[in-house]
């Protein structure tokens, strides 16, 4: 409808030129050939005028079409296209053109963030059978000294060994460590994880690659982090009573004269800063064993009398409490571990099971075993109320405690012991179960 004006303007010349040129031929039938041709003449101008006038008007509309389809939105319209003949079209055009600047705008905060992330990403796009290089941020140039190549072949040239590890597996979903050197230097380990996507008609896969030696670098940090805080936590704990009952002592014992209360007050002030002693150096000795642990004394140790041991200890605690022991061990083999250090772990992890048990009506301890890819496994399981989420990456920080009388360094001092050890210690937790699993090789 909004094109109306134009068909009318080209129906009005095509009726002009008809009538002029049955008028020419009129004239020329009555004798009057000159002015036939004087006619004729015009309808060739109108002619003329009539085939510049379609010409410009589809040469618009090539050229807006051509814009749209090469993602080209620099042309400026003149007003009067805004408002005449091809009004549509030029509404077509402005809003496709806003939607390119958005997407541009929003490509610049994706390349932004990608490029702020200190994690190596690489986006590839799927062009027919070949691979072309989407993105690369900053943290991937940079790491592996590779410029910002345009073509997957390009950078087979820079990092043959990352390269030929996915093409390998043939550009699908990989987790996996690589060892990639880099220019001159020593091979370094990194992980490697890759993922594919899909969108209507592209195809991506996307590169990530963390440094391990990073990643340990950064754990240590906030493990050191963490630490300080519960250290400087417990220190300040006492030097801030300490130190106000020594000014308060101090200040008592500069009178000319000391009363009865007096006397009370200097006893009591004694009294706690002898306590918050106590406290510190039970705090520095619990750290001293986490920091001190002495080399496992490895000897041949059978799993029954290694178990056996622990619930004799432990028997008299089980029953007050009135918890079902469902002991799974049946193992005649025998273990090389430091039996001290191995009994201080389970009861450890007994005695934590008791706490956790405290508010439960039906209480159950399980405890079992099982070899698997030559790895022994001891599990202690309990029912309990499990491990909150919100401290679930805190239970082995060393003197992080949710009990009141605890010291907070019994799962981390298992923890470590295992270790020396040459195994691991792990939890896991849901609704009805909770479970440390002691893995020795």
């Amino acid at each position: 409808m909004k094109n109306w004006k134009f068909y009318n303007a080209l129906f009005v010349r095509v009726l002009f030129v008809m009538v002029l040129f049955l008028a020419s031929a009129l004239l020329f039938y009555k004798g009057f050939q000159y002015n036939a041709l004087l006619v004729g003449v015009f309808v060739l101008i109108f002619l003329i005028e009539m085939y510049f006038y379609v010409k410009n008007q589809l040469l618009f509309y090539d050229k807006t079409i051509n814009s749209i389809l090469h993602d080209d939105f620099s042309a400026h319209f003149p007003e009067e296209h805004k408002k005449g003949n091809f009004n549509s079209l030029y509404l077509l055009y402005d809003t496709l053109k806003v939607q390119k600047q958005e997407q541009i705008s929003k490509e610049l905060i994706y390349r932004s963030i990608l490029n702020s992330i200190d994690t190596a990403a690489l986006i590839l796009e799927k062009e027919n059978e070949d691979w072309s290089i989407f993105i690369m941020n900053d943290c991937f140039s940079n790491l592996f000294k590779v410029p910002k190549v345009s073509h997957w072949k390009y950078l087979k040239n820079y990092l043959p060994s990352l390269c030929g590890e996915i093409e390998k597996v043939g550009f699908t979903e990989l987790k996996t460590a690589i060892s990639i050197k880099i220019e001159d230097q020593d091979l370094q380990t990194f992980m490697l994880q890759t993922s594919l996507t899909q969108t209507y008609d592209k195809e991506y896969f996307i590169i990530l690659l963390d440094s391990i030696q990073r990643v340990i670098e950064k754990k240590e940090k906030e493990a050191w982090i963490n630490l300080m805080k519960i250290i400087s936590h417990e220190l300040m704990n006492s030097l801030t009573p300490i130190r106000a009952l020594s000014q308060n002592l101090l200040h008592i014992v500069d009178q000319d004269e000391l009363e009865e209360d007096d006397f009370e007050d200097i006893k009591s002030s004694i009294s706690t800063i002898i306590n918050r002693s106590d406290h510190l150096q039970f705090f520095v000795e619990n750290y001293r064993k986490l920091a001190m642990l002495p080399t496992p004394n490895k000897q041949m140790t059978p799993i029954n009398a290694l178990f056996e041991d622990c619930l004799r200890i432990m028997s008299p605690i089980l029953k007050e409490e009135k918890i079902e022991l469902i002991n799974e061990i049946h193992s005649s083999r025998s273990i090389m571990i430091d039996k001290n250090q191995m009994e201080q772990v389970i009861i450890n992890l007994i005695t934590n099971s008791i706490h956790a048990l405290k508010e439960k009506s039906e209480k159950k301890l399980i405890i079992s075993s099982y070899t698997e890819n030559n790895r022994f496994f001891i599990v202690i399981s309990d029912n309990g109320k499990g491990v909150d989420a919100e401290i679930r990456d805190k239970v082995f920080l060393p003197f992080f405690t949710t009990r009141k009388d605890g010291a907070g360094i019994g799962l981390t001092l298992s923890k470590n012991i295992i270790e020396a050890h040459g195994g691991y210690l792990s939890y896991q937790t849901d609704e009805d179960k909770t479970s440390f699993v002691i893995c020795l090789i």
